[in-house]
């Protein structure tokens, strides 16, 4: 079966579009067949790199893997009940169209909306691209102003929690998945980055999410966005461009560790199933 990977925080700007396709190469890559969905009807970043990846393949003559990409229309209709029925079935006839893939990576927008609700209730694997400052550490839980300690879950832990529990009453004996990555990790700022590993392992605890080391602050993420490419696209003697910076090899290494650590089920490889 095809297994579900959302990417999801209410927040913008925490790299969820950046992690999705870097995710998407990286089993492209593996040799599993995948497919790719954008929920950010508004942004729709996710789109926007699959789409400046197709225009650098077609003007510079590379061959680079694709995902199978399927899309959501929003709803138009005036009525609540009515709007969230049919954005309900275009999800549905959008993964139904995915049921061929190993793996479907959906990016969601960062915003509480039905289409990014339903997402979260169809994901094997949610993961969260936290930027490491206590202000998107607020979308997970609150803070006692005075002692400093976790006060309780907030907004998006409720909504992930919500999503778990109605996936249990379906029956599914293996759930969600939560990872929450790290992200934009730096060397400086020591005493915050100490202060957040704590109050984020006391979380973990307590409403039961996993912890990865996501990202680093590196414009070469920015950079590859125009082309469409990702750090797995570069290196060797056929690369559309090349590694210049040891940097940018650990970068490479962050993709990897971020896949492994996602423990993500071994489907049999594209080539495994001609062989």
């Amino acid at each position: 079966m095809t297994h579900v990977i959302v990417l999801g925080n209410e927040k913008g700007g925490s790299g969820k579009s950046t992690t999705a396709m870097h995710l998407v190469v990286a089993l492209l890559k593996s040799g599993y067949k995948v497919g790719a969905v954008d929920l950010d009807l508004r942004q729709g970043s996710l789109s926007r790199y699959i789409d400046n990846r197709k225009k650098f393949a077609y003007l510079h003559g590379k061959e680079l893997p694709f995902p199978l990409v399927t899309d959501v229309s929003e709803s138009a209709l005036d009525s609540r009940e009515e709007s969230r029925e049919q954005e309900t079935e275009n999800l549905k006839t959008a993964l139904q169209k995915l049921e061929g893939c190993d793996f479907a990576v959906i990016d969601c927008p960062g915003a509480n909306t039905h289409l990014s609700r339903l997402a979260h209730l169809h994901a094997d694997t949610i993961v969260t691209p936290l930027n490491d400052s206590f202000v998107d550490f607020d979308l997970l839980a609150r803070l006692d102003p005075e002692t400093g300690k976790v006060a309780g879950p907030s907004l998006y832990s409720e909504m992930v929690w919500n999503a778990r529990k109605q996936r249990a009453m379906t029956g599914d004996p293996n759930g969600i998945d939560w990872v929450v990555m790290r992200n934009r990790l730096s060397s400086t700022h020591a005493r915050n980055k100490k202060n957040m590993g704590e109050k984020l392992d006391d979380l973990a605890a307590r409403i039961g999410f996993r912890l990865a080391r996501g990202f680093g602050d590196r414009v070469i993420y920015r950079e590859l966005f125009p082309m469409g490419l990702t750090l797995l696209d570069l290196g060797g003697p056929n690369s559309p461009v090349r590694l210049s910076t040891m940097s940018h090899v650990t970068a490479r290494l962050e993709i990897r560790s971020l896949v492994a650590a996602l423990n993500l089920p071994q489907q049999q490889s594209e080539q495994e199933k001609a062989a």
